[in-house]
């Protein structure tokens, strides 16, 4: 879910062509896989399986989404969450219960013929788990990508990492990244092209974000973008009822921060929160190694046991430098 700061930030999106954004780029694992999972499926929301009915909606597209942007110069290192703070239980249940439900609405959609909302209940119900993720990291094995669990967040080790200048910039759908201070944000690289979105046909694009922009045309500090985020709401708290993102901006930039937090939730103290964006739990000192993909492996994880179309496979494999039949690791980078 993230934090909705959208109205207040839609000034300082800019586009970014593909070329822009080439270079290393540390990207929020879990975010990018729900989106996979999510998007790709069939039209009455079942995701893609293999012959053994295993989900393979995300290894599409971390497969070809992956491919896609070494093509294009981005060398991506993908953060998966570690431990989630005892700040965000709160959160995981609500999000559960939404998926369990989902679940119910999904079967009762199918079983009355309803093929639009069974697809729309079907993205509700997405979940990652433990073979997803497994999956998933034995993927970006065999292509070389690296890949990391962080201590907690992923978004905030994502976020460190490009602070700290081991990356480029960072990837995820979420504004939550810039509350944990990344300096630069890119936005829809995993999901961009052409989507269905409320029963409309729209172009994705990919757009970044500057903090220092952002800091600067608000006229705020990160602190006191951290202190909007609470008023709004963020995964480790509701937020305040009625207080959407102009008029806790409003709220902040007069200095009734404080004054609002004890007179609408009396008792809430939003000191642990402020520190956990300011100061998570990260590793330090990380440096990414790309390395070269191992044809032969991609080719038997993905047609040999997974079924996916060696054709199809193999195109994408081209695109990096590697050709139908070469078994080597030669020539990559």
């Amino acid at each position: 879910m993230g934090v909705a700061l959208r109205d207040i930030l839609a000034p300082y999106k800019r586009p970014a062509g593909w070329n822009e954004l080439a270079g290393t780029a540390a990207i929020d694992a879990h975010n990018a896989l729900y989106q996979f999972l999510s998007i790709i499926r069939q039209a009455d929301g079942t995701p893609l399986v293999d012959a053994e009915g295993r989900v393979t909606s995300h290894l599409s597209g971390l497969f070809f989404r992956t491919t896609k942007f070494l093509a294009a110069g981005l060398l991506p290192v993908y953060v998966f969450d570690g431990a989630p703070p005892d700040l965000k239980a709160a959160t995981i249940q609500a999000r559960r219960s939404v998926r369990e439900e989902a679940g119910r609405q999904y079967a009762a959609a199918v079983e009355a013929g309803d093929g639009a909302e069974a697809y729309k209940q079907a993205r509700a119900a997405t979940r990652i788990d433990t073979a997803v993720i497994a999956s998933s990291q034995r993927l970006l094995d065999l292509l070389g990508v690296p890949w990391l669990t962080a201590p907690s967040e992923g978004e905030a080790q994502a976020a460190r990492m490009a602070a700290d200048g081991a990356v480029a910039y960072a990837v995820s759908q979420d504004y939550d990244s810039l509350l944990f201070g990344a300096p630069d944000l890119a936005r829809n690289i995993t999901i961009s092209g052409r989507r269905r979105l409320h029963g409309r046909s729209i172009v994705v694009e990919p757009e970044r974000i500057r903090l220092a922009e952002v800091l600067d045309g608000l006229g705020l500090t990160r602190e006191e973008l951290v202190d909007v985020g609470i008023l709004v709401g963020t995964d480790f708290n509701p937020g305040v009822r009625g207080v959407g993102p102009k008029t806790a901006l409003k709220i902040v930039r007069e200095g009734r921060f404080e004054e609002t937090v004890a007179e609408r939730i009396p008792g809430f103290d939003p000191d642990p929160i402020r520190s956990f964006f300011l100061a998570p739990p990260v590793t330090t000192g990380y440096r990414p190694d790309w390395r070269s993909p191992d044809p032969e492996g991609l080719r038997a994880m993905l047609c040999d046991e997974y079924s996916f179309s060696a054709e199809r496979v193999n195109a994408a494999l081209e695109r990096i430098g590697v050709s139908a039949g070469q078994k080597t690791l030669d020539q990559w980078f």
